[in-house]
């Protein structure tokens, strides 16, 4: 006979109790296939050659509760590469990353550091899943700015057997593929210049929101944080999709 599982739900109340009381890590023990974590991050270079200044992500559960949230600025690119710097394509941005880590809304770190914290974050709440919107290029943005500044001594940035599942695939299954969106698309102007219907995490989230005036913010934890307004509306609908970036 099949041994019963016990539905456990926490509301957000509960969890600030936890997180009030220094417990935050108990909570892997009571959901431990519950949590997972929603990164994005921004980059200079090439598409094929990204290398990333700004990581961001957040801990989250299936119930959309945010444990916690990190916003890294990339010494290693950010402050050691400024030619490079300059080219980004928003580099008009630094002065605002400037004034953000005047004001500690972000951490300037070595990506090596952010990689430890991240990995450390993933054993203690039993992490098995990491999202991203466009799940490839920041899969590889993440390995390929590793690679350059340590010279391929570390290779790989996610930890080894967590899967990365792309938003992106999700949302074309549940979002971009129906009617509603299309004539939202068409009728609110989010086509491309070969006529194709946008499909970026900021098109989506004007759909969603019904707020045609969203401009994305192009910083890594605020992108993340509509990313997991999308993530939630896909997993809401409760259908067979496409997760995982590999393997599938």
């Amino acid at each position: 006979m099949a041994e019963k599982k016990t539905k456990i739900v926490l509301d957000a109340d509960v969890i600030n109790h936890f997180v009030r009381g220094g417990q935050l890590s108990l909570l892997p023990k009571i959901l431990p296939e519950f949590q997972f974590i929603v990164l994005d991050i921004e980059t200079t270079n090439s598409i094929d050659d990204n290398l990333a200044y700004d990581i961001g992500f957040v801990v989250a559960d299936r119930r959309m509760n945010i444990y916690e949230e990190y916003s890294f600025t990339i010494y290693d690119i950010f402050a050691r590469e400024k030619e490079l710097m300059q080219s980004a394509y928003y580099s008009e941005k630094i002065p605002m990353y400037q004034q953000a880590l005047k004001n500690n809304d972000t951490k300037m770190a070595q990506l090596t550091t952010v990689r430890k914290i991240l990995h450390k974050l993933c054993k203690e709440y039993g992490i098995k899943k990491i999202y991203a919107y466009n799940a490839s290029f920041d899969y590889r943005g993440c390995n390929k700015t590793l690679r350059y500044i340590t010279k391929s001594k570390m290779r790989w940035f996610f930890p080894y057997g967590v899967e990365i599942c792309c938003i992106w695939h999700m949302a074309c299954q549940t979002i971009l593929n129906t009617s509603s969106y299309i004539k939202f698309a068409e009728r609110n102007g989010l086509i491309s210049e070969k006529d194709n219907v946008l499909t970026s995490a900021e098109s989506t989230y004007k759909f969603l929101t019904k707020d045609i005036n969203f401009i994305e913010e192009h910083t890594g934890l605020e992108d993340v944080l509509i990313e997991v307004e999308i993530l939630k509306y896909c997993k809401r609908q409760h259908k067979p999709m496409r997760k995982k970036l590999f393997n599938e």
